[in-house]
């Protein structure tokens, strides 16, 4: 295993960009090639910072609160009475824990839920809410290599779709028409 698959194998692989760059792998490599802080991780907390200080030989930093602070992962669910169906959540899930069609109701799968939050923002209805992630479902280094296999096979497809892939415009226009329609009725 090479250099920065151990950095990233450390990281908790939510893919919740807090640490200012896409996704855990390139933050990994910043920490490995740009020397970049190894404190940049919320969701890892203390424990990978410890970790990634032990393997680089550098100091141990508390959490750099421009990331926010340091909790391991929550749960995320969707208030389904509220939820009108948009799908604005369903891509911004790096790992396809939202299940659900256009114009129906959505859900997010507990046991895939990475605690990533990317989901809240684009919710048009704020219907995605936060709760503790229960003990039989704590992060754990085998969540993590399951999030980060999911997070690559959706990388993966979503380059051999970019074909069909509309731009952002397309999809503000999709999102104001959708939503103008659902309050009018």
């Amino acid at each position: 295993m090479n250099k920065i698959d151990k950095i990233n194998n450390m990281l908790p692989q939510t893919q919740c960009k807090r640490c200012g760059y896409s996704s855990c792998r390139p933050y990994a490599e910043a920490i490995l090639f740009n020397k970049e802080d190894i404190n940049r991780c919320p969701p890892g907390g203390n424990e990978v910072v410890e970790e990634l200080a032990n393997y680089m030989g550098l100091e141990k930093k508390p959490i750099n609160p421009e990331c926010g602070i340091s909790s391991s992962p929550k749960i995320f669910f969707i208030n389904e009475s509220e939820c009108i169906g948009c799908g604005l959540c369903i891509p911004a899930c790096p790992v396809d824990a939202i299940a659900g069609a256009f114009k129906f109701m959505h859900t997010i799968i507990k046991e895939e839920c990475t605690g990533c939050e990317l989901c809240v923002e684009p919710c048009p209805v704020d219907c995605i809410k936060v709760t503790n992630r229960p003990v039989e479902l704590a992060w754990n280094f085998q969540k993590a290599e399951k999030s980060r296999i999911k997070f690559e096979e959706r990388q993966k497809r979503n380059q051999i779709d970019k074909t069909h892939k509309h731009p952002a415009s397309s999809l503000n226009k999709l999102k104001n028409k959708y939503i103008k329609k659902s309050f009018n009725k």
